[in-house]
């Protein structure tokens, strides 16, 4: 789906490393980790990744944001406890000449 969207291959494989790789900007890196944050269940939401996160989005932003990765963390749980395989949305089709 991302490739859809205009990312590269290279960005999408660097997912994993997005704190690090030189192909995420700051309010990408900051983005991902919020939402790791909700995501992880050990972690939380702190203080200062808020304040970060505040830099870049207003409130209705962040209502947004918060939603959308809830739902995608729903939908993951549901999907697992039924045993609902993953589609391969996040690969890259091939297309046909």
């Amino acid at each position: 789906m991302g490739s859809n969207l205009g990312l590269s291959d290279e960005k999408i494989l660097a997912l994993a490393d997005y704190a690090t790789s030189p192909l995420y900007d700051d309010i990408e890196r900051v983005t991902l980790e919020y939402a790791d944050c909700m995501t992880i269940t050990e972690q939380e939401v702190g203080d200062e990744l808020f304040a970060r996160l505040r830099q870049y989005y207003d409130d209705d932003e962040l209502v947004e944001l918060t939603e959308i990765i809830a739902w995608e963390n729903a939908s993951s749980k549901f999907n697992r406890a039924l045993r609902i395989p993953s589609q391969g949305l996040w690969k890259r089709k091939v297309r046909e000449c």
